[in-house]
């Protein structure tokens, strides 16, 4: 879905700046949101990673939809695709479009390595969140710095998914799953789409798998449960000090003072 990936793109921090700034840059960055899945998907199995661009049609459609996006007037392209009701059609199609590309990725894969169950999870992982493993990359682009944002560190759900998805695609694949690629298909885009539709109308950022995750995790790691009592991610009290290291304005004011008080 290039007029999903587009508009996603969109609400990156400084997207809107550097398409006024740069459209040039702004123009490679939503293709990146468009085509980073394929680009890293070649790239692993030894293709060339413009391969893609080959297709003058998607290339142009999605150019189109960028370029309606930022310099439409009034704004009016972005509002419609923002209108709630159009928005969840997109959202649904965008998943129908994932779960296709996982399961293609992991196929592609087995028929380069048949018995690289590893290679073809990989492939189908980044078949399906292709595009969010980019972002660092496009921040660069766009002249920002943000590895804190890292996907791997801070998995959204749809990279969770894709990894879920990629998986049991792959279990599939080996015939160790006893069911057809069609109805995982279904079953699987079934779950994706109502879950981020039902998620976008309700504004909300979580994961269906974050209470199985949180017990796993707990189970296997030791990682604290979540909302537990071990969570070592609550705020720290008020007035306790951010750091034990004092900056360079703090040791500078420090220094100043002494030197009023040998004068005083």
């Amino acid at each position: 879905m290039k007029r999903k990936n587009v508009c996603s793109w969109t609400l990156q921090l400084g997207s809107v700046e550097v398409s006024r700034r740069s459209p040039v840059a702004s123009w490679l960055c939503a293709m990146l949101y468009c085509f980073g899945s394929y680009i890293l998907a070649d790239i692993m199995l030894g293709s060339s990673p413009v391969d893609y661009f080959q297709h003058n049609s998607h290339i142009l459609l999605a150019s189109a939809v960028w370029y309606l996006i930022f310099y439409c007037p009034l704004n009016l392209f972005y509002k419609c695709v923002s209108f709630l009701p159009i928005k969840l059609v997109l959202v649904a199609l965008k998943e129908v479009v994932r779960t296709r590309k996982i399961a293609a990725g992991v196929h592609h894969a087995h028929h380069a390595y048949h018995h690289g169950f590893f290679i073809m999870v990989i492939v189908g992982y980044v078949k399906g969140s292709g595009v969010a493993l980019m972002s660092n990359f496009e921040q660069l682009l766009r002249g920002v710095w943000r590895p804190e944002t890292n996907e791997i560190l801070n998995m959204s759900f749809p990279t969770k998914a894709s990894l879920y998805g990629a998986i049991l695609f792959t279990m599939q694949e080996a015939h160790w799953l006893p069911v057809s690629k069609s109805t995982l298909i279904l079953i699987f885009t079934l779950f994706m789409a109502t879950s981020k539709v039902v998620m976008t109308a309700r504004h909300s950022h979580g994961s269906p798998f974050a209470l199985i995750e949180s017990w796993i995790c707990h189970l296997l790691f030791s990682s604290p449960l979540a909302g537990g009592e071990e969570d070592h991610h609550h705020p720290p009290p008020a007035g306790a000090p951010s750091s034990p290291l004092k900056t360079k304005e703090d040791l500078s004011e420090g220094a100043r003072k002494r030197k009023v008080k040998k004068a005083e």
